[in-house]
């Protein structure tokens, strides 16, 4: 099974699974979200994950449709992935056709490791100097594999720090499970190399998998360039992906640790969405500016 299949099972057995959520969460939702009226905040930045999109992707003249309605819609800035109907200097005209900038793209850990110039090329291609690995391989998700792939990970950062890149992790939930009594995702920072690894918080999973968002920003203060925004809320005993602002997550406090911790981009990911993608996209990017977010 290729990593993007792996990726999409996870993902679609999570929208069905067990809901393990943070005290922080319950709160009303209605007193979990940032007030109106905020200034506008230049140095947190709105972006959207291409993944949201996937299916609209598969052929070139499908991607300049739908990257000509990403710009439309309000955003300037993108996180690299699914684009493979295309090269990447053909990405790279899309894009300034659009005034898109890619801000981040997401690559596999097998072709981080395993092909990193290939990876590096592409991404100088379109203008892209960060790079994030999206999905942690099944074998390594234990005790003995959490601490070899912190090391992995740092030695493949060291590299695209080489070519003036800088190179990230994306979590889901499963790195919230604890051994000896620590978490995969405290092992993950703890024994990597701080010059070398960042991480990009996913909110959704790590509420998915016990944790407060916000405590896992502000703990990552400085090593957190991006944050995966997406809201969950219930359909009858199920958690499902819902529109940023439109669920039951504490954005309150996510946006503010955003603000506090150095992060440049928080990233519209919506992996299903229960209405056309672009509406979900749009009424995302609609609140996340109501809240003083550009």
């Amino acid at each position: 099974m290729s990593n993007s299949l792996k990726r999409r099972t996870f993902l679609s057995a999570g929208a069905a699974g067990a809901l393990a959520m943070n005290a922080s969460a319950v709160s009303k939702a209605s007193d979990a979200k940032p007030q109106k009226g905020r200034k506008k905040d230049p140095s947190c930045k709105i972006g959207l994950i291409l993944y949201t999109i996937r299916d609209f992707l598969k052929t070139e003249d499908d991607i300049a449709r739908s990257l000509e309605k990403v710009k439309k819609i309000g955003y300037d800035c993108v996180e690299i992935t699914s684009c493979e109907a295309v090269s990447p200097s053909r990405l790279a005209q899309l894009l300034k056709d659009n005034g898109l900038q890619a801000v981040s793209a997401h690559t596999s850990w097998e072709d981080a490791s395993n092909n990193p110039q290939k990876i590096i090329d592409a991404n100088k291609a379109y203008g892209n100097s960060h790079v994030v690995v999206s999905y942690m391989p099944d074998p390594l998700q234990n005790e003995e594999g959490f601490p070899a792939f912190a090391k992995g990970l740092s030695e493949a950062g060291a590299k695209f720090a080489e070519a003036g890149m800088t190179f990230g992790y994306h979590n889901h939930s499963f790195e919230f499970t604890k051994y000896s009594g620590k978490t995969g995702q405290e092992i993950l920072i703890t024994q990597s190399d701080p010059r070398y690894l960042a991480f990009e918080i996913d909110a959704y999973w790590v509420q998915y998998g016990g944790g407060d968002p916000a405590a896992w920003i502000h703990m990552l203060a400085g090593r957190v360039p991006t944050v995966h925004m997406k809201d969950m809320v219930s359909l009858g005993k199920n958690p499902i992906y819902a529109e940023v602002g439109e669920g039951n997550m504490n954005w309150l406090n996510i946006v503010k640790a955003c603000r506090s911790s150095g992060v440049n981009y928080c990233i519209v990911e919506q992996d299903v969405c229960q209405r056309d993608p672009f509406e979900s996209i749009a009424l995302s990017i609609k609140n996340m500016k109501f809240w003083g977010l550009s």
